[in-house]
């Protein structure tokens, strides 16, 4: 049997990366600090080879692995620091929901949803962010305030909302 090394199957992302400036800084700090660790990295390499016979030496494949991620994270964040399009709000059209607007959003039966929508590199809907690409992002992005709009429920179900407030 010939093993062969998996190739990378992941699609490249292309397209801009939407960002907050906040986001933005928190990504350059990350490179930098990803940066900083390359020397300490590749030391340690060399000193796991040292250790004899490269194909049976677990340190140096420890070592060497986590140097070639920490090298694939810095060139995927450059990538997308490349393509970086910060958010920022058209004040002009604060009654039209976009991309960094906090959007609230009120049922049939009277219950309320709150959040923010920004890239999907900045998402977190436990706190309140979801993302411009996901199915309730899309749907609400482009709508007026007052507007009502059918969503689709991941079971299959209806939900009307409307918008309520428009941050």
């Amino acid at each position: 049997m010939i093993f062969t090394r998996r190739k990378n199957t992941k699609i490249p992302e292309t397209g801009p990366v939407y960002l907050t400036p906040e986001g933005l800084e928190d990504l350059k700090a990350r490179l930098v600090k990803l940066k900083k660790s390359l020397p300490e990295l590749a030391d340690e390499v060399q000193k796991a080879a040292a250790y004899g016979d490269r194909s049976e030496n677990a340190e140096y494949k420890e070592a060497k692995s986590t140097l070639r991620k920490t090298e694939g994270q810095i060139l995927s964040i450059e990538d997308r620091l490349k393509r970086v399009s910060v958010i920022k709000p058209d004040v002009a059209l604060k009654n039209i929901v976009q991309l960094g607007s906090i959007v609230t959003l009120v049922n049939d039966d009277g219950s309320t949803k709150k959040f923010q929508i920004l890239g999907r590199s900045e998402t977190n809907p436990e706190s309140g962010c979801i993302s411009n690409e996901s199915p309730l992002g899309r749907a609400v992005l482009g709508k007026k305030l007052g507007d009502k709009f059918e969503f689709a429920l991941p079971n299959g179900l209806n939900i009307e909302y409307g918008i309520l407030k428009i941050e």
